[in-house]
């Protein structure tokens, strides 16, 4: 099974980034039915470690990983993370244009809680990306169906975007099906 570990953003800002997103560019593109790939606001997430294929066998091993790597937040070693969605940029060209909204607040402590999560994976023997931990949230795909100076302006258009700080509340791991589709299948509270 593919899975990820993610930190979810509360409804309450999810809600306030998709006004955001309606208003810009690739919003109204969507509005009019060109095929730009919005983001589900169900599905908005931070990718916190990306581990791929994982046996369902396995699965016993994950979940003690990710709950030893919760534990220092849990027991109180650690604040969990106050972050706010924030600003914007982009990732990628033509076909593979990704415009996202940055993260800003404790990001120092999320940094922290994706290391502890990457080394537990890494000392369970887990499979995971080991590609520099970037927080982002993924707004849309809009890929080369928007000319570029369209794309840049949303992009531009995000630099101010502030949304509502919001804690940290659980570390998820979610399976990832085909469409896409998210399945949660556990969550450890920080």
């Amino acid at each position: 099974m593919r899975l990820f570990v993610a930190v979810y953003p509360p409804v309450e800002a999810v809600t306030h980034l998709g006004t955001r997103v309606a208003g810009l560019r690739v919003g109204a593109a969507a509005a009019a039915d060109i095929p730009i790939r919005l983001a589900d606001p169900a599905n908005l997430h931070l990718t916190v470690a990306f581990l791929g294929e994982v046996e369902t066998a396995r699965l016993v091993e994950v979940f003690s990983a990710l709950g030893l790597a919760a534990e220092r937040f849990r027991d109180g070693r650690d604040a969990p993370p106050r972050l706010r969605l924030g600003g914007g940029g982009l990732f990628g060209d033509g076909r593979r244009t990704v415009l996202w909204t940055d993260v800003r607040g404790d990001v120092e402590a999320l940094r922290t809680l994706a290391g502890l999560t990457r080394d537990r994976l890494r000392h369970a023997g887990l499979p995971y990306d080991e590609k520099p931990f970037r927080p982002h949230l993924t707004i849309a795909r809009p890929g080369d169906r928007m000319a570029p100076a369209d794309i840049e302006a949303d992009r531009v258009a995000l630099d101010d975007y502030r949304g509502p700080e919001w804690p940290v509340s659980e570390l998820l791991l979610v399976r990832s099906h085909p469409g896409p589709r998210y399945e949660r299948l556990a969550a450890w509270p920080l």
